[in-house]
């Protein structure tokens, strides 16, 4: 962000606002300091750390790539983007001290290369056992990455979050996926797959993914991870749509079909007739005509569940909610588990790490 941007972020609510001799002088109030803590959260010790912030490749993507898919990063996306470099850099030192190995144990690739074969190959080591639940599916996923020195990572924002990221997803090197929390767990299982498409090509990246959206204008490597990502969820599925007839109200533009395919391999029913498009095999009017289908009855069900709410506070009852978990990937876990065994890491260091209380320390190690 430019110095006027981040003067008037920290300024928000005052009736004189900072300038930029507050900030930028010899000397700063706590009460600014303050301020500019609220919008970047490092805690106070940061800005007294007589040391220079790094600005190596290895402290952050953001010094070792300079444009992004997505060229309007919002602040909370470059926020969570540093806290997972942070702690990348943080696993990296606890993997070497407890001879640890990330190496990697699946060749690279290039944009030259068919994403199709590609993707049946990689279904032979990464494609879990499936399962209708979504979210197990994704949990298997995550699992199976595992498996293969891939650490995968969901981050989850609550309802309140005053700046949320507008990013779906990311790939850091060596090894990190990391994703966002939707509530379509759909969307993350395509975001998942179209990240290991960029760890295959070991191209960093950081965007907002939506497969349900016609987008011509896509680089050779996002369009290249978007069709991995289809053929690695879709398997066989792919021929079959292949053979397809051109999608139009004479077959009722294959929604049974479509629906089928959804059902059994977590491609969303857009994402699918978006495949269809690209594919030249519905029309762009028809293609319009089913996603406005897609959009009015989700606006159904989502007024549907209002009404519900509704109904339940005049009948007073109470709203039960708990906060969303992030998925934990095993090899996390397990890098913890070792250092805590070899002594690199402590009882409070532990239960820090794995956002845990003391209590339930021992379900873990």
């Amino acid at each position: 962000m430019d110095v006027q941007d981040f003067l008037q972020r920290i300024s928000a609510g005052l009736k004189n606002p900072i300038t930029k001799e507050d900030v930028f002088g010899k000397e700063i109030q706590i009460s600014y300091l303050k301020r500019i803590d609220k919008l970047f959260e490092k805690g106070l010790h940061y800005y007294l750390d007589p040391k220079a912030p790094e600005k190596s490749k290895e402290a952050s993507v953001f010094f070792r790539k300079q444009n992004f898919h997505n060229d309007e990063l919002n602040v909370g996306a470059i926020k969570i983007v540093n806290q997972f470099e942070e702690l990348k850099l943080s696993l990296s030192a606890i993997a070497k001290l407890s001879d640890l190995d990330f190496k990697r144990k699946i060749k690279k690739y290039s944009t030259s290369d068919n994403p199709r074969e590609i993707a049946l190959k990689a279904r032979k080591v990464l494609y879990p056992k499936f399962d209708n639940n979504r979210r197990n599916f994704l949990k298997s996923l995550i699992g199976s990455f595992a498996s293969k020195n891939i650490m995968v990572f969901e981050f989850i924002e609550t309802w309140n979050k005053k700046e949320k990221a507008n990013i779906d997803g990311f790939y850091l090197k060596p090894n990190m996926i990391v994703l966002k929390r939707h509530q379509s767990f759909s969307r993350e299982i395509f975001t998942l797959a179209h990240e290991l498409g960029h760890y295959l090509l070991d191209e960093e990246e950081i965007e907002e993914i939506n497969y349900a959206v016609f987008n011509k204008n896509l680089s050779s490597i996002e369009r290249w991870c978007n069709d991995f990502a289809f053929f690695f969820l879709a398997g066989s599925y792919a021929e079959s749509i292949d053979s397809l007839e051109k999608a139009s109200s004479d077959n009722d533009y294959h929604h049974e079909f479509i629906a089928k395919v959804s059902y059994q391999t977590h491609l969303s029913k857009l994402s699918l007739f978006t495949r269809l498009l690209y594919q030249g095999k519905i029309s762009k009017s028809n293609y319009n005509l089913v996603k406005e289908e897609f959009e009015i009855l989700y606006r159904q069900q989502q007024e549907e569940k209002e009404r519900e709410i509704q109904l339940q506070k005049e009948q007073g009852i109470k709203q039960r909610g708990s906060v969303a978990k992030p998925i934990p990937s095993p090899l996390f876990l397990s890098t913890i588990q070792t250092a805590y065994y070899e002594g690199v890491l402590n009882e409070y260091e532990v239960c820090k790490k794995l956002n845990i209380k003391p209590e339930k320390l021992e379900k873990y190690i």
